[in-house]
């Protein structure tokens, strides 16, 4: 992980032209960067016109692909380089909430984890290790890394979206039920959602079950 470094990315600004009331904080997967998920903020900001999106690109260069970035490397995928990937990037995307909230006088339980595939895996790590909680945290298409430790480690227990697709080549479909359990056992309140016949994506459905607990868990 590279020294001092400090996440940016694109920004999507409140519907309503005024001051940011929520943040919204979308991680992307692997081989991409923060433009990947940016153009979902339209669709999510309908219910949050004074919400702000932000997608910081991850810290690496991927290093699988001539382009994108990754929050940490794949080429090896034991459970337990994973893990050791997640812990190395978790402190800057802590970092990152911490300082924007800072810039916007946001409490953080007006923010919001979105994450998809590898950035599933980094917002629900972070998500709920926080000692001040978020909101909610949603991840589309990922994993629970380090299911068994969990519950020795949490400290918050945002409520949870959890939406994958029956036919995702990359993240087996199975690691929804797996994530599910072992949230469950550290008893954090979590919602799943399948698609049939998608793949490793987002859909509408994913997207509207997403805006609906925004609104809920941002707007209460």
């Amino acid at each position: 992980m590279p020294e001092h470094v400090e996440l940016s990315g694109p920004a999507f600004a409140p519907a309503s032209g005024g001051p940011a009331k929520q943040l919204v904080i979308l991680l992307h997967g692997v081989g991409a960067d923060g433009n990947d998920l940016i153009g979902l903020a339209p669709m999510l900001s309908q219910g949050l016109p004074d919400a702000e999106f932000l997608a910081p690109n991850a810290p690496e260069p991927c290093d699988m692909a001539p382009v994108g970035r990754q929050w940490f490397s794949l080429q090896d995928r034991s459970a337990d380089v994973i893990e050791a990937g997640v812990r190395a990037a978790a402190p800057l995307v802590d970092k990152f909430i911490d300082d924007n909230c800072a810039i916007r006088q946001i409490t953080p339980d007006r923010v919001a984890l979105f994450g998809f595939s590898q950035g599933c895996m980094m917002s629900l790590f972070v998500g709920l290790r926080r000692q001040t909680a978020l909101a909610a945290v949603l991840g589309y298409s990922g994993a629970l890394v380090a299911p068994e430790k969990l519950a020795a480690e949490i400290v918050s227990r945002p409520p949870v979206l959890l939406v994958h697709g029956e036919a995702d080549p990359v993240v087996p479909y199975q690691m929804l039920a797996a994530a599910q359990a072992g949230l469950e056992a550290a008893g954090v309140d979590v919602q799943t959602v399948s698609r049939p016949g998608l793949g490793h994506g987002i859909d509408e459905a994913g997207i509207r079950e997403g805006a609906a607990l925004l609104q809920r868990t941002l707007t209460a």
